[in-house]
């Protein structure tokens, strides 16, 4: 059977090498401008955001991660969190879209042999794009692959099943499928997005982050070279900071959504809003309630994001000397600022019509997507359980268990 040739280049011209986190930051401000333009409208009409993810990745930021050694700027982690939240104050579905693009470049980087480093990192760094296929639809077992069979073949394997929440694919060159090998080990597989068997469907429905496209991911028989396959299974008996790197993203995607809507909650009282009738002020912005509540959530949002960067220094730690301990008080440092950005994420989006009043609920305003972007983002992994493991943590010394969800 003949391998696929994913290595061939993509019709893209190359992107731009990001050399500092200092640019890299300037940068997704700069592209933020536009893609805040844009957002209200792609989001009530669900517009694919096909053109901003070119712009996106054409300007380097999408191999900011890849190392000095391989010709990347491996930036912090806490610069990484910082342009993730840039990016989705101007538009969340497009700030979440890479997050499954660096979680692979980590397990090229941790796991990944000289050669495949070598490969994908520079295609990566030319303007390659990485999706995914990890998760299942199953509701017996979500966090098992029940669906996705992965048999050995000369040369490689065969990859047959159903994925969901495929955040990233419908864009990808390239798309990680997860599956687990006939001896249950778990194993990450990068395949062509127009490799045979492989489909990707647009059926995303849901009432928030509407144009990740993160739809479904159908596998019918594909063969995966030896080579393109990274056994993240070591994750598991290995300090390797999985965990808490994907999930600093997706801290940093909700610390996003509160920045935008406390941004629009400002403007609102500034501009629109009428004060209540009893507070004797002119405007709502002068309400000495309203006043106050403004203040709590910006202490508020402000802690969470210094412990998202305090988080990034721990992963930073993490990821260059792992050991047991550092992996796993990394992984409670991203669970406390999941913590934070989560109710703050939360709490900004809904507060906006309290503090607007009615008005900010007409649909023409669309005020509404930023609750319902943070309300279905925050559903990605459950914060309780973010408690749960800080808790047994300090408590008991209990170390959170190791997977990409912790």
């Amino acid at each position: 059977m003949n391998a696929p040739s994913w290595r061939a280049a993509t019709t893209r011209p190359a992107a731009h090498v990001v050399t500092t986190g200092a640019e890299a930051i300037d940068i997704a401000k700069s592209l933020a401008v536009d893609f805040a333009a844009g957002a209200a409208r792609r989001d009530a009409e669900r517009i694919l955001p096909v053109a901003e993810l070119d712009r996106f990745s054409q300007s380097g930021l999408w191999a900011i991660t890849v190392p000095k050694a391989f010709g990347g700027a491996e930036v912090s982690h806490a610069t990484l969190a910082t342009v993730i939240e840039i990016i989705s104050a101007a538009d969340a579905s497009i700030g979440q879209i890479p997050q499954n693009h660096f979680s692979v470049l980590f397990q090229v980087r941790a796991v990944g042999t000289r050669a495949q480093q070598e490969v994908i990192f520079g295609r990566v760094r030319r303007g390659a794009r990485l999706g995914n296929a990890l998760a299942e639809f199953s509701t017996a077992a979500a966090h098992k692959f029940t669906t996705t069979t992965m048999r050995k073949t000369p040369g490689g394997y065969i990859i047959s099943g159903r994925k969901f929440y495929s955040t990233g694919a419908l864009f990808a060159d390239f798309i990680s499928v997860g599956a687990a090998d006939e001896e249950g080990r778990r194993l990450t597989a990068i395949v062509p997005r127009d490799a045979p068997g492989l489909t990707v469907i647009d059926d995303w429905s849901s009432f928030g982050q509407r144009t990740t496209a993160s739809g479904t991911v159908t596998l019918d028989d594909v063969f995966v070279p030896d080579d393109d396959v990274l056994p993240i299974y070591r994750a598991q008996s290995e300090p390797i900071a999985q965990g808490p790197v994907a999930q600093i993203m997706q801290a940093a995607i909700d610390s996003g959504i509160a920045v935008a809507a406390l941004a629009d909650t400002m403007h609102i009282l500034r501009t629109i809003a009428r004060p209540w009738r009893d507070s004797g002020s002119d405007r709502a912005a002068d309400d000495p309630y309203t006043i106050a509540k403004i203040g709590r959530l910006h202490i508020d949002l402000h802690a969470a994001q210094a412990l998202l960067a305090r988080a990034g220094k721990a992963v930073d730690l993490a990821v260059t000397a792992p050991t047991d301990d550092s992996v796993a008080k990394a992984s409670i440092a991203v669970a406390a600022a999941k913590v934070a950005t989560t109710n703050i994420a939360l709490e900004t989006s809904s507060t906006l019509f309290e503090l607007g009043g009615t008005r900010t609920t007409l649909a023409d305003q669309h005020f509404d997507r930023h609750w319902r972007n943070a309300r279905v983002h925050t559903l990605h992994d459950p914060v309780r359980w973010k408690y749960q493991v800080v808790g047994n943590f300090v408590l008991n010394g209990i170390a959170p268990p190791r997977h990409g969800l912790v």
